[in-house]
């Protein structure tokens, strides 16, 4: 809050000189500005400090970080600052100072949108932070695998760790702002000292490394930060900070099991008949090898089982087939559980009459026990959650363990255009297996469904994609702009230099990063 909290005022101070300059511009005679060198000195040197009292974060910050070891924006902001705030001084006292205006007006624009980007960086880890702690022991976790990202079983130990280290932004800047500060530097001795107009030095540094710093620098990690933390707290879910995001959209790939796609409530029994056995012993036989297989069958058989006072059985040596189905062994008796075409890849007689697309069969020795009439449920927000994940070109990984579900399952009763791999057996199942595992928590899930766990694999990559992008943006408009203030420095040219042009030209740049920004959480 204290950081956000000053900064309207410093943007509206920012804006005076400016709007004064704009309307001299446009041939509009400003009362108390227009052709009073002093008053136009004095105003914009008052103007300057007081964004400089209201931003002091931006200074404290650069330093912090320069203790860090890591070269910052803010740094070269606040240097740019103090070079033009002191150019002005002379502006007003020395005669020879010359007749160009300082460069205060963007200087101290540049200021506060150091002092914005710092504001949003603080809010998006306060919101991510905040749902954090909301549960010691939050229900699931994003990590990472070789496949792509995975959801487990949640803990909180390493969050804080991973959010905390360096952004991509902040690790870019330092590679290249050294350089851009030298440059601004020679380039600045150079056209004054070099000619042996040293009062120059500060006039001709203030404009080069304001260039340098440009105004979207600060903003290429803290924008879109902000903007996908604000929309993830709504949905239940909170990314451990760069790191975090770029583990987890590294790849294009999502592991899904049987409960993502179909959570509990949304399979039913639409009925059952049994065939030479009794009911209990048939639900007791399938919710056993269901349990034993992790298939997500399991509920239903139970409450089966459950209603028919079954006892509960314990299944021995699981196998699973390519067909569709999984066999063992339950009392020494061989239980066969799967689909039609399974049953009768294993030699198992089934009658013609029975057309069942998602029916559940049931064999012991070989010999039909028990059909089950097996309904899948689509839900709203598993179908909007594959239709996000369609629209980010993120591919579902299937490691299902019901043989029912397959693309074919998932096109009937969701979004037709969905694409989804379907990989082999031993690699479902090895897919599956990874959900049991404890990983570092790339990001925190603390609601149940698809819906939470696909907004934290989505806004990742969107994370990830959008501040490499407008990283790389703002350092070519970095160094686009100190080589364009340098020639023109060096011809003279202030007449084409002024502050204005400077300003328009560090907020062109600047509207790029802002679509970036907002394109991040539109998914």
């Amino acid at each position: 809050k204290s950081r956000h909290r000053s900064l309207g005022f410093a943007f509206f101070t920012a804006l005076v000189p400016i709007a004064a300059m704009a309307a001299e511009q446009y041939g509009v005679t400003v009362p108390f500005w227009t052709g009073d060198r002093q008053i136009q000195g004095v105003a914009m040197l008052a103007c300057l400090l007081i964004e400089l009292v209201l931003c002091w974060h931006v200074p404290v910050y650069a330093i912090r970080k320069l203790s860090e070891k890591r070269c910052v924006s803010a740094l070269l902001v606040s240097l740019a600052v103090v070079a033009a705030a002191v150019d002005c001084a002379l502006w007003l006292l020395v005669p020879g100072r010359g007749e160009a205006l300082p460069y205060t007006a963007a200087a101290g624009l540049a200021l506060c949108f150091a002092q914005w980007g710092i504001s949003r960086e603080s809010r998006g880890s306060y919101d991510s932070f905040r749902l954090a702690s909301l549960d010691d022991h939050p229900p699931y976790l994003v990590t990472e695998t070789p496949r792509g990202a995975c959801k487990q079983r949640g803990d909180l130990r390493g969050f804080y760790t991973t959010a905390m280290r360096d952004d991509y932004a902040s690790r870019l800047q330092t590679v290249f702002l050294p350089v851009i500060f030298m440059a601004a530097l020679v380039f600045a001795g150079l056209t004054s000292l070099g000619r042996g107009h040293g009062i120059d030095f500060l006039r001709n540094w203030s404009v080069i490394l304001t260039a340098g710093a440009t105004c979207s620098l600060p903003l290429c990690w803290s924008l879109p930060w902000s903007r996908l933390t604000r929309r993830q707290q709504k949905s239940g879910c909170a990314v451990a900070g760069w790191d975090g995001a770029a583990r987890v959209g590294k790849r294009r790939g999502m592991i899904l099991t049987d409960t993502d796609l179909f959570p509990p409530g949304t399979i039913r029994l639409n009925g059952v008949k049994v065939y030479g056995e009794e009911l209990g012993k048939v639900s007791a036989y399938a919710a056993a090898a269901a349990r034993a297989a992790g298939c997500g069958l399991e509920r239903v058989f139970e409450g089966l089982a459950v209603g028919e006072n079954a006892p509960r059985e314990t299944a021995q040596d699981l196998s699973f087939y390519e067909q569709g189905g999984f066999g063992c062994t339950i009392h020494g008796e061989s239980v066969l559980l799967g689909t039609a075409s399974f049953l009768r890849k294993q030699d198992v007689r089934l009658p013609s009459n029975i057309n069942l697309k998602t029916g559940i069969f049931l064999a012991i020795d070989h010999q039909l026990a028990a059909v089950f009439a097996v309904k899948y449920e689509a839900s709203e927000n598993v179908d909007y959650a594959l239709r996000t994940l369609h629209r980010s070109r993120i591919t579902p990984i299937l490691a299902v363990r019901d043989p029912n579900i397959t693309p074919a399952l998932l096109k009937r009763k969701f979004y037709k255009k969905i694409k989804v791999e379907y990989p082999q057996l031993t690699d479902r199942v090895a897919l599956s297996e990874a959900e049991e595992d404890r990983g570092l928590p790339r990001a925190l899930l603390l609601r149940e469904g698809l819906l939470p766990y696909a907004e934290a694999v989505v806004g990742s990559r969107r994370l990830r994609t959008a501040v490499r992008r407008a990283t790389w943006l703002s350092l070519a408009g970095s160094a686009a702009g100190v080589l364009l203030t340098a020639y023109l420095v060096s011809l003279g040219k202030f007449d084409l230099l002024t502050p204005l042009s400077l300003t328009v030209f560090l907020l062109l740049w600047t509207l790029p990063v802002l679509l970036m920004s907002d394109w991040t959480g539109r998914y």
